[in-house]
């Protein structure tokens, strides 16, 4: 039995060795050293214009700091206490969470009856999304100013049209009993358009076979609606209650410009107090005090929205 051996000529040489395996622990310090590096222009601003202010802002809360630049040396809790014992302060917080209660609800309603109605497969959708969702995009300044006008006692539209079916005319905005009201109309108008996209989307994403296996069943449209589509919109419902409650403790501009806080501070929200305390009051101290008060709150706001969505997700 002969033994094949390389024909004459043939290269006889030992393989090359395989290069070393790239070092992992060297290539993923150099991903994230490329990492920081253009994470490097957002942190500068993110450290400059955030974080620092709010660091300044909660030392500043201890001191007297004014905008006169006099009495700037530390107080202690002296700010946080007179701002818990401030009826003024209490005062403009209860407004801002009776804004949020009742302009929540109809934010809400009013969003979800909107997407159900352009669910329902009405012709030319693309003009009623853009009817309903057009508002949003205006500015407040042009919202304030709009409803103003047609607030007018005197010149406004709605004004004009109640006194044409025998109703008389009513002070929007000066009357204490209606001015926040007011408001709250004006709020929805301008940005219930966000909460009806998301409703619309979420609307668009539930299975059609739920729909048609509830038709098979002899299911009417209500029926449907009750039984199918409330239940798949319940993390959207919850999602869009957060955010509208958040927004709502934060409002200031509509209320600055259609109000200024008036009729004798019944439209006054906690943001527009810190406001004037600081820049009219020129008290940047206590401003900053009462600042971190109304955070608190938003902190336990967010906590709340944290454990519902994780309770909901279990």
């Amino acid at each position: 039995m002969s033994i094949a051996t390389a024909p004459e000529g043939a290269d006889r040489r030992a393989p090359a060795p395989a290069p070393p395996p790239a070092n992992p622990l060297r290539r993923t310090r150099g991903n994230n050293l490329a990492g920081w590096a253009f994470s490097a222009p957002f942190l500068v601003f993110f450290l400059a214009f955030l974080i620092g202010p709010l660091v300044y802002g909660f030392y500043m809360s201890f001191t007297g700091k004014s905008l006169t630049g006099a009495n700037d040396e530390l107080l202690g809790l002296a700010n946080y206490t007179e701002a818990f014992g401030d009826p003024d302060m209490w005062h403009s917080l209860g407004n801002t969470l009776y804004f949020t209660v009742i302009s929540t609800v109809p934010l809400v309603i009013i969003a979800l009856a909107l997407a159900a109605l352009v669910n329902m497969g009405l012709p030319a959708q693309w003009l009623w999304r853009l009817s309903f969702f057009s508002p949003y995009l205006l500015a407040s300044t042009v919202v304030s100013l709009f409803f103003s006008w047609m607030y007018n006692p005197q010149l406004g539209l709605i004004n004009d049209i109640l006194s044409k079916v025998g109703i008389a005319p009513v002070a929007w905005l000066n009357d204490p009993n209606i001015a926040m009201w007011a408001i709250v109309i004006a709020t929805v108008w301008w940005t219930v358009g966000f909460n009806f996209l998301l409703y619309l989307a979420a609307m668009q994403n539930i299975p059609q076979q739920h729909y048609e296996a509830a038709a098979l069943d002899g299911a009417g449209g209500w029926r449907q609606f009750f039984s199918i589509t409330l239940p798949q919109l319940g993390p959207t419902t919850v999602l869009i209650v957060i955010l509208q409650i958040l927004a709502s403790l934060k409002i200031f501009d509509q209320v600055y410009q259609m109000t200024a806080g008036g009729p004798a501070g019944t439209t006054r929200t906690i943001v527009q107090y810190i406001f004037e305390s600081g820049f009219t009051g020129y008290r940047l101290g206590y401003s900053a005090a009462i600042s971190y008060v109304f955070f608190a709150l938003i902190v336990l706001v967010s906590i709340g929205q944290f454990f519902i969505t994780r309770r909901r997700s279990v």
